[in-house]
């Protein structure tokens, strides 16, 4: 029988405690304790800071109470109620110590546990004993659980499952990794149930009605899709609760004195910077985005050149900061101690920090969620202000300030499209099961086919998947290493010791450039750095890193080794992955913003009056192309004859539509180019004039056989043979070697490039190689994106422009074709002489 909520016990407690703190709940915590109490389930959506944790955490605790309402105060040793599927181990912390104390004050004896990476031993095998009532854990630590023998019980108590910020893992690997564990749990409850009590009091079979899921998640484009990706194993209605609570954001740009009317990436943002400091003292704490950790080196050093008083007071915050000093300063962002933190992606998660009172975005954010992400880590609290600054990096990102206020304005936010069809990840899955109590193919299948991502895996792929875990595949039958699950009555298991303790060291699906610590001689880490770069250094070489100036002296053990140093100059290490495209949501808001200025609006933002000058010189020279137009410009220099076109859809798509028109032109007239991108848009460069004019132009951006050209424009083989490293590494094909004595990359790449011939030639139906080129369409060359975008063009109106020099659209792109070959100090001179030639 359904309960309601405002009778129940539970809810009279949790409401009393919260009338004696002041605190009164949302509507939407209060419908989610509801359908908590009657076992639904759901996905709440809410702003930042609007209290999304306490609604599914306080709808735990009203279930708890009502079923016990005479002992709910002394009932300990319950096993395991609630379990808090976080992405983030910095998030643990914070969430525990918030349920601690709420479970402290309400005088109940539960118990919470972390279970991560940072987690000890002697902790783990507490929880292994006595499980706590909720355990918050990452993926990877979830699928540990499962490698567990007898991991079946410690779920059987289990009544909530909540994961958390899911649109973050939503659209990952990590988020395939979630959909398998919870079909797994979901599927041992089931079978515990049946094998306790078949039958309910009626006669009927139970189906697992007890055990209910809840996301919580940020607003996404897709929030139904979502919820059907994270419920789909229960197969049960559901439910998406949203806050009705409009969080206010004010966005406000620092525009520097004049607007260049040639601008270039990533100078201008480094000469506001004196700019920022007045934000930073008249605010309590302040946050400072930056996009890569190589420019937050950069950005530190430099404020704290402009404003010394800081020292001490400010702090650097990224992935490659080594732990306890990333630990140290989130704690004293709680505390307030901290006046600044420069920082990268690291902290755009839900790390509750009340004191930050502003939020700084240097540079293009790349797309209209993240930005209000970050804009919500000010004022984390319903009622306040989200105040944040964008600061540009070069004058054509206030254009793209004028698009985000727009886009936020109508609610446009980007989706996130989930993860089909892993192989690599429900390989690593397998064997998980196989290395604790082993799993039936039959039970399994059943379960995998309920998730969302392998709901259309067909039985010859699942057969081809057991084949490959227990004979090696059609390839690799005749090596003993890759039969790793034995077969016995029906059962797969892992036997070996050496394999079970290999496979349980890498599960995960993070696979990321081989990192090498980084420790003082005289002892104590600094943080970690990629290998290709410590390998590139000589001894005396002077780096950055968290901060500091470190003289590199040598590598010890995979260690690279330092000292500080004292020298002013250093090279600021470049991190892989450092270059986020612009979201399709972005692209589309700065064409229509672009729209507005060539169609003469006169109600224009302060951002695009401010570029005035700019985009009159653009029209001058050449065009400004409208919502429905594309912009080409024809331009020869000294440097060979440009072809420069603007399709405003960010960096990955041009590089693959730039290898695509150079070959569809090379098919007109022999001819070679190289290329350059940004997100608004590409050039090709060649050293004799280029055939593209009115006759051609529809046909050379044409979306018809679009993907044989990608196949023969780019070396899609080379792609995918890298991108077969990742899957090969996660499915568990190539070893990445014990903790301390990693693999180098190339021999990593090595083993990979031999597996993917061998599959190449001897079974080229694998599944891991398909997955390869998919994986490679799909990210590399956002194939879809790409497609959508022909097709617009061929609605669209061409415009071919032959302006006599460059253009403030070319100009940023030119520059970044000259990057690879000068220092930054010659390409700053470099580029004043072009500007001062431009008569800029």
């Amino acid at each position: 029988m359904l309960q309601e909520l405002s009778d129940s016990p539970g809810y009279k407690i949790v409401r009393s405690w919260l009338t004696s703190k002041n605190k009164f709940p949302f509507s939407f915590q209060e419908q989610t304790w509801q359908h908590i109490i009657n076992a639904g389930s759901g996905l709440v959506n809410a702003p930042t800071g609007c209290g999304k944790t306490y609604s599914v955490f306080l709808g735990a605790l009203i279930g708890f109470i009502n079923q016990h309402p005479q002992d709910y105060s002394t009932k300990k040793n319950n096993g395991l109620q609630l379990l808090w599927i976080t992405p983030l181990r910095a998030l643990a912390k914070d969430i525990g110590r918030a349920m601690e104390e709420v479970i402290g004050e309400l005088g109940m004896n539960w118990q919470v546990g972390i279970r991560n990476g940072d987690t000890d031993v002697s902790e783990r095998q507490r929880q292994k004993k006595q499980m706590p009532e909720v355990l918050i854990i990452t993926p990877e630590s979830l699928h540990l659980l499962l490698a567990q023998k007898g991991y079946a019980e410690l779920f059987q108590s289990l009544r909530i499952i909540a994961v958390d910020e899911w649109h973050e893992l939503l659209g990952s690997k990590r988020g395939v990794q979630v959909e398998l564990a919870l079909s797994r749990i979901v599927g041992s409850q089931e079978s515990g149930e049946k094998r306790h009590s078949p039958f309910d009091s009626s006669g009927l079979t139970t189906h697992n009605s007890r055990l209910c899921i809840w996301g919580i998640s940020a607003t996404i484009g897709n929030l139904e899709e979502a919820k059907e990706v994270l419920l789909s194993p229960l197969k049960k209605e559901s439910v998406i609760i949203k806050a009705d609570v409009q969080k206010l954001i004010e966005v406000e740009s620092v525009f520097p004195d004049e607007i260049e009317k040639y601008p270039w990436a990533g100078h201008l943002g480094i000469k506001l910077a004196h700019k920022v400091i007045p934000i930073i003292l008249q605010s309590k704490t302040t946050l400072v985005f930056i996009n890569t950790r190589g420019m937050s080196e950069t950005w530190y050093h430099t404020l704290l050149n402009i404003c010394p008083d800081l020292a001490g007071s400010m702090a650097l915050h990224h992935g490659s900061v080594d732990m306890e000093l990333r630990n140290w300063i989130e704690e004293n962002l709680h505390t307030g101690k901290l006046k600044a933190v420069v920082c990268t992606a690291s902290l755009d998660l839900g790390v509750d920090f009340r004191p930050v009172e502003t939020v700084i975005q240097v540079g293009s954010p790349k797309g209209v969620a993240r930005f209000l992400q970050r804009a919500g880590r000010s004022g984390h609290s319903p009622d306040a202000v989200s105040k944040i600054y964008f600061l540009p990096t070069h004058s054509l990102e206030l254009m793209e300030v004028a698009a985000l206020k727009s886009a936020i304005k109508e609610n446009v936010i980007e989706s996130r499209e989930p993860k089909l069809l892993c192989y690599d990840v429900l390989i690593q899955y397998l064997n998980t099961l196989a290395i604790s109590d082993g799993f039936i193919p039959g039970e399994i299948y059943q379960e995998v086919k309920a998730t969302y991502a392998f709901r259309d895996l067909l039985k010859e792929e699942w057969e081809q998947i057991l084949h490959l875990i227990t004979e090696g595949g059609n390839a690799l039958q005749q090596y003993n290493d890759f039969k790793k699950v034995e077969v016995i009555d029906g059962t797969f298991k892992i036997n070996s010791r050496k394999v079970a303790m290999r496979h349980r060291i890498h599960i995960g699906t993070i696979v990321s450039d081989p990192m090498m610590k980084v420790k003082f001689i005289t002892g104590g880490y600094v943080g970690v750095i990629e290998e290709y770069f410590i390998s590139r250094l000589e001894p005396g070489d002077v780096f950055s890193l968290a901060g500091k100036n470190l003289e590199f002296v040598m590598i010890k053990d995979m260690t690279a080794l330092v000292r500080k140093s004292s020298k002013k100059k250093s090279i600021v290490p470049s991190w892989a992955g450092g270059r986020m495209p612009l979201s399709a949501n972005l692209g589309k808001k700065l064409r229509e913003t672009l729209n507005q200025l060539a169609t003469g609006n006169k109600q224009l933002t302060k951002e695009l009056e401010r570029l005035s000058p700019l985009l009159e010189l653009q029209q001058q020279l050449s065009h400004l192309p409208k919502e429905n137009e594309l912009l080409i410009e024809h331009i020869e220099t000294e440097d060979g004859y440009h072809l420069f076109v603007y399709p405003f859809e960010g960096r990955l798509v041009h590089e693959a539509m730039a290898a695509i028109l150079a070959y569809r032109i090379s098919r007109i007239r022999p001819i070679t180019f190289s290329f350059a991108m940004n997100d608004y848009g590409f050039e090709l460069l060649s050293d004799q004039p280029i055939p593209f004019d009115d006759t051609n132009a529809y046909e050379l951006f044409s979306p018809d056989d679009l993907l044989n050209d990608i196949q023969r424009s780019v070396n899609s083989t080379e792609m995918a043979k890298r991108k077969f490293r990742d899957v090969a590494v996660i499915g568990g094909l190539i070893f990445q070697g014990m903790p301390g004595e990693k693999k180098k990359a190339r021999h990593l790449q090595a083993s990979a490039s031999l597996l993917f011939n061998v599959f190449s030639e001897y079974d080229q139906g694998n599944l891991l190689l398909r997955q390869s080129y998919n994986e490679v369409l799909e990210q590399q060359m956002e194939e879809t994106r790409l497609r959508n975008m022909l097709e617009r063009i061929q609605e669209s109106k061409i415009i071919i422009s032959f302006p006599g020099q460059l253009t403030p659209f070319c100009f940023p792109i030119k520059v970044d074709s000259m990057r690879e070959d000068l220092s930054s100090e010659k390409l700053e001179d470099r580029v004043k002489r072009m500007q001062i030639e431009l008569g800029a």
